[in-house]
């Protein structure tokens, strides 16, 4: 009778396609592949694996994943055509914003109904504000301070040892995505907190694509030697598609409408223009922004348009 194989655990730290990189608790990495054509890993998620091949002369080693263990969380995006996963058992969000380039504030409101939905606290980040235009950029996120999302404003160019200390005791403990636009500086952030970033980028690269380097692949890494906090890097972004979410469902992912939306006279209300709507009313007492208004109207008409 075959003996079942004793499986190792590990955590992923990288991908690109069906090839991962995976860390064993004794902190060595090995390439992995999953069991089968479905690739249904993504960063931070504990796996068990088996390994193929021992590595040599500095080359890493070879495992198959044979089964990824139950997820706390998933923070992904999903248009009509595919789904982006991002990263798995998340302890908080940095959706990281900038003056300049002016952010997009229907991005700000979908990666934060996204991490709403799969359970993920979320912080924003306002960098550059040493630039002109800050005080107007930093008044439009006053809605979401009322709304309860702590917002940190700073500038990284000004100087990193102010800025670390404001972000550093958020970080510890902690696994964090940053997530955000190009351009925000979030690749500031990550070499001034990882000074040797850019050689594991390469390092990595090199083990996923045969030397031909990449920027399309998310990034665990560790902020301190014992492990305890972690810093998760992904691509910049344009689109983020919510159709995981039901459009009924929206309202509860975004804490102001939340909190106005059971008084409305119809249970369906759409809160676009029934009567008797709570929400409607609220916007005209100056108690619910009209542009995060807006922006549920047009997520609302995006999500039913394309369900048809």
């Amino acid at each position: 009778m075959t003996q079942p194989v004793e499986l190792d655990s590990g955590l992923v730290v990288a991908g690109h396609g069906r090839h991962y990189i995976v860390e064993t608790p004794e902190r060595k990495r090995l390439i992995c592949h999953p069991r089968g054509k479905k690739s249904a890993c993504v960063v931070g998620d504990r796996v068990r694996w088996q390994s193929i091949s021992q590595g040599s002369g500095g080359a890493l080693g070879e495992g198959v994943i044979e089964h990824i263990e139950p997820r706390r969380n998933l923070l992904f995006r999903q248009d009509e055509w595919k789904t982006k996963s991002f990263a798995a058992n998340l302890d908080q969000l940095l959706v990281w914003f900038a003056v300049d380039p002016v952010f997009s504030e229907s991005q700000l409101a979908r990666a934060l109904i996204a991490a709403e939905s799969a359970d993920i606290a979320a912080t924003i980040v306002l960098n550059k504000i040493d630039l002109p235009g800050a005080a107007v950029q930093c008044e439009r996120l006053a809605p979401y301070r009322a709304m309860g999302y702590e917002v940190l404003e700073l500038s990284l160019a000004q100087g990193f040892d102010a800025a670390q200390a404001v972000l550093q005791p958020r970080l510890d403990g902690k696994a964090t995505l940053v997530l955000g636009p190009s351009g925000a500086g979030k690749s500031t952030l990550i070499n001034a907190l990882l000074p040797n970033a850019k050689a594991q980028v390469g390092e990595i690269s090199q083990a996923l694509n045969s030397g031909r380097h990449t920027t399309t692949t998310t990034q665990w890494y560790w902020l301190d030697a014992e492990r305890g906090s972690a810093l998760i890097d992904s691509p910049g972004f344009q689109g983020f598609g919510l159709q995981q979410i039901e459009p009924a469902q929206l309202p509860a992912y975004m804490p102001d409408l939340r909190a106005h939306a059971g008084g409305c006279k119809f249970y369906n209300c759409t809160h676009r223009h029934e009567p008797g709507c709570a929400v409607i009313a609220a916007v005209e007492r100056g108690e619910v922004s009209a542009s995060r208004w807006r922006i549920h109207g047009e997520l609302l008409e995006e999500m039913t348009r394309t369900r048809w």
